[in-house]
């Protein structure tokens, strides 16, 4: 019989020491190490002369990165991993280095350097509603900066939700950001008019993308509040993507009439969020979730789909399901109207 192993305190110094991590990863994008590696940048030596760096700090930096799982190492040679060729080799079409110009501004960062004083308080201490503070500069930053880490779920919602293809079809996309989820159903359905509703400054950015796509015939606009703009319907599907999170339930409510008002007789609405399982503890990437919203908001949430469920049938839809998307860590709500 194996004896049961003691106490450790190996996570408590992984995690006090967490920062580390963060900060070697940003120096390695910032310094484009990992697409120095992916060109055929080898030793230490080679890529401290192709990012204009020491060959000390360069090879420090490398071997932590080994050991993060970032790098391979093979004698004196790094490689990248997989994950690392395909969202950290700015070659990538994949890349998601510029993702750090949100996740890691100083709004998001600041949120968290008294986390045991918002436990206290239970909200935000960057006052108001935090960042969902009307037309809050944050989110043009979130929309440009985030759009490669949202195209895999778009062109998967696409894939997991068809739409009727016999008739024209009309779109509503709520807090649209950059715009990519309207875009991905747009390119799939040649019959469908898009609309995206978000602050001026926002919709610049899903204006840009909307460009590239070619769609600017059948994209329209709504600036302003989506809890008291004109919401222009019915449609056939309203898109909610990572929107829902930022409020409490009843507010979500209050939101969820609205879209419920706006969509046809057997439209949809389309949920894309961080949903937990009932434990509230897992899936981890869906469940930790909750600890942003709490830093960042004034009451948002990372809900459960019975909570979900229950705020669409208290708002009038007959009924809701949960879609999974592969891979990724956030879900699908479909709910009926």
């Amino acid at each position: 019989m194996s004896e049961q192993a003691g106490p450790s305190p190996v996570l408590f110094f992984e995690s006090i020491n967490a920062y580390q991590k963060t900060a070697a990863l940003r120096a390695a994008i910032e310094m484009d190490l990992f697409t120095a590696i992916g060109e055929a940048g080898r030793t230490a030596g080679e890529l401290a002369a192709r990012c204009e760096a020491s060959a000390r700090g360069t090879r420090i930096l490398c071997d932590y990165l080994v050991v993060a799982g970032f790098l391979t190492k093979t004698g004196s040679e790094y490689g990248l991993t997989q994950d690392s060729a395909a969202f950290l080799d700015r070659r990538s079409p994949a890349y998601l280095g510029g993702a750090t110009e949100f996740l890691l501004s100083p709004t998001l960062t600041g949120a968290f350097e008294d986390l045991a004083s918002v436990v206290r308080t239970g909200t935000t201490p960057l006052g108001g509603e935090g960042t969902v503070e009307p037309d809050h500069p944050v989110w043009v930053k979130f929309a440009r900066a985030m759009m490669p880490i949202m195209a895999l779920p778009a062109r998967e919602m696409v894939r997991r939700i068809p739409l009727p293809t016999d008739r024209e079809l009309r779109i509503l996309d709520i807090a649209a950001g950059h715009g990519l989820f309207g875009i991905a159903f747009g390119r799939e359905y040649p019959s469908a008019e898009v609309t995206a509703l978000d602050w001026p400054a926002v919709l610049e950015v899903a204006k840009e993308n909307v460009s590239k796509a070619g769609l600017e015939n059948r994209f329209h606009t709504i600036e302003g509040d989506a809890f008291e703009a004109g919401l222009d319907g019915p449609y056939d599907m309203v898109l909610l993507t990572n929107f829902l999170h930022h409020f409490d339930a009843r507010t979500c409510e209050k939101l969820l009439r609205r879209v419920h008002g706006a969509l046809a007789e057997d439209g949809r609405a389309v949920t894309l969020e961080f949903v937990p399982n009932e434990d509230r503890v897992s899936p981890p990437g869906s469940a930790v979730f909750a600890l942003t919203m709490l830093a960042t908001t004034g009451n948002g949430d990372a809900y459960t789909f019975a909570e979900y469920d229950a705020m669409f049938r208290a708002a009038g839809f007959s009924h809701s399901e949960l879609v999974e998307l592969q891979p990724g860590m956030e879900r699908v709500v479909v709910s009926r109207r």
